[in-house]
């Protein structure tokens, strides 16, 4: 069976929204993604991004809506579809475009790429290649802030298929026992690579599965940036105030392939495209001009700010350097500590 098609909702963004600020910065944010992402696809079609590139439209409300409610000093760790979430947590389009270049100017000094944006000074802790690879990391952020008593949280993004994987199970297990300050979101696209939702989980419910473990839990319609919004503020109270972990259920879709290798087989085009009436940008500026939110202009505004960023990040990666072979050893191994302790900076490394 394929995934869900959900049923029209006709009041989906602005309902209960009534601040033109906050919409505008919502509209902005979904459509810098969606902007920057379509570029990406371009710039990988015509050779400049090479490796691999797993795109994130469609979800935008999720990392648009949810990230504002964390603080700067929480921690956030994502998955490789983490363009979007690098974004809205404030790492520059100019040093991201740079990593996926796999220029030095890159946020991860270009040895990342794609899928594995890293920026420690915003508190982000980069996608994983590996699946649910990033959820007993999580576990571990948040053990070492309780023992340290740091006022923060850490947020982790994940899909429906590391809900599958052992780590999953473990890290949440462990999370409720020790009541850590970890908010576990679930991007639940219906599809973990090739493979539907309900042909690889006999529980396709995800939120009684991580119910299980006793701890919080609640879905939201992650085609919507408002309902996104309230729920991951409301999650994010809940794991701070100190009542303990939550899992929070994303229900979205991606409108791409898996990857820009992915002949896309899988799944009908019928599917597709009845997901695309819900396209979070169309709904949400089409609400937000409906009942006076945002000017009619507004959505043209923003579309020639972002890509003037976007042109302007293009640039940058462009103008950038490759890395020079003889710091290629660099990082790979931890360098010995003489007895006394010695400095591990980076530069003295070969």
């Amino acid at each position: 069976m394929s995934a869900p098609t959900p049923a029209p909702h006709p009041a989906i963004g602005a309902a209960g929204l009534n601040d033109p600020v906050h919409a505008r910065a919502l509209l902005w944010q979904m459509i810098r993604i969606r902007r920057f992402e379509e570029k990406c696809a371009e710039l990988y079609s015509s050779g400049r991004i090479r490796g691999f590139l797993h795109l994130y439209i469609g979800e935008e409300a999720i990392a648009a809506g949810a990230m504002p409610a964390l603080r700067a000093t929480d921690h956030v760790l994502a998955t490789y579809r983490e363009h979007g979430h690098a974004l809205a947590r404030g790492v520059p389009a100019g040093a991201i475009m740079a990593e996926m270049y796999g220029k030095q100017e890159g946020c991860s000094g270009g040895r990342g790429g794609s899928m594995h944006l890293f920026d420690a000074d915003r508190h982000f802790f980069g996608g994983s290649a590996i699946v649910a690879g990033a959820l007993p990391l999580a576990v571990g952020f948040a053990l070492a802030d309780r023992l340290r008593h740091d006022d923060r949280i850490t947020a982790c993004f994940f899909g429906d298929g590391a809900v599958a994987e052992g780590e999953f199970h473990e890290s949440l297990n462990l999370a409720a026992l020790w009541q850590l300050p970890v908010l576990f979101l679930c991007e639940n696209n219906y599809y973990a690579m090739g493979t539907a939702l309900d042909r690889a989980q006999s529980q396709t419910d995800l939120a009684a599965k991580a119910g299980s473990y006793r701890l919080a839990t609640e879905s939201v319609d992650g085609m919507d940036v408002v309902a996104v919004a309230r729920a991951t503020e409301a999650a994010v109270d809940y794991v701070r105030s100190g009542q303990g972990p939550m899992f929070l259920e994303y229900r979205t879709y991606r409108f791409r392939a898996h990857s820009m290798f992915d002949p896309e087989r899988y799944r009908d085009s019928t599917e597709v495209e009845q997901w695309k009436q819900r396209c979070p940008i169309e709904t949400f500026a089409r609400d937000a001009v409906a009942t006076g939110l945002l000017e009619a202009s507004s959505r043209e505004d923003i579309v020639g700010e972002v890509d003037q960023e976007i042109a302007e990040a293009i640039d940058f990666a462009e103008a950038g350097t490759w890395e020079s072979p003889a710091t290629l050893s660099r990082d790979v191994y931890a360098r010995a500590v003489p007895a006394g302790g010695a400095t591990t900076d980076r530069e003295a490394q070969p």
